[in-house]
């Protein structure tokens, strides 16, 4: 019984995540289609604000990726909206992949330390190898994902800009993410593996 309330609340958990996520970024696109690229953006900066205290309250700590997400969002939607200039709303997705790229590939290169350890250590068991593939295989993800967003909003509208970040970006961080549970349940350091139930 205790193992199905878990499981069940950890359900809970992840629908409440992804409903943060996705929320700012639905009330931006409608804003948007409504009202044009710099109330969208003001309406996106609200949401985020919103939801950040949220995170604290799932995660019972501030989470380091939504919080240094919303940060770039209050900075580089103030200067859309000051300067009545949208490239700084789009870059924004570039910068902040391009910024954990950075970091997670200099944690390897530099100090031979997998980052996303102290990030999620307390969420996965792994082996030091575990956390080293991990962490590289991110690392190229935020740089594709870069990337992505660059392709999206040089070469389509605004509106196409937006829906890819809900349509695009977001199923793609959780196909990716689902498709590292191989590697979580090859690399798990104990014999708790959650992810090798039912194999």
């Amino acid at each position: 019984m205790s193992n199905e309330r878990a499981g069940g609340e950890n359900s809970a958990r992840k629908l409440y995540a992804t409903a943060l996520e996705l929320g700012p970024l639905i009330l931006f696109f409608v804003a948007n289609s409504r009202w044009g690229i710099y109330w969208g953006t003001g309406v996106f900066i609200v949401a985020t604000a919103i939801a950040l205290p949220c995170y604290r309250m799932l995660e019972k700590r501030w989470p380091i990726m939504p919080l240094v997400g919303g940060f770039f969002v209050l900075v580089f939607g103030g200067l859309t909206i000051w300067l009545q200039d949208d490239t700084f709303i789009k870059l924004k997705p570039t910068i902040v992949n391009c910024l954990f790229g950075v970091i997670l590939g200099g944690g390897l290169l530099l100090f031979k330390k997998p980052l996303l350890k102290p990030l999620f250590g307390a969420a996965f068991k792994l082996t030091n190898e575990g956390w080293y593939q991990l962490t590289l295989r991110w690392t190229v993800f935020f740089f594709v994902l870069a990337g992505v967003n660059e392709v999206m909003w040089r070469n389509f509208p605004t509106e196409t800009w937006i829906a890819s970040k809900m349509f695009l970006s977001f199923p793609l961080t959780l196909a990716f993410a689902f498709f590292q549970i191989p590697l979580l349940k090859r690399y798990w350091d104990g014999d708790d593996n959650p992810f090798a139930r039912g194999s």
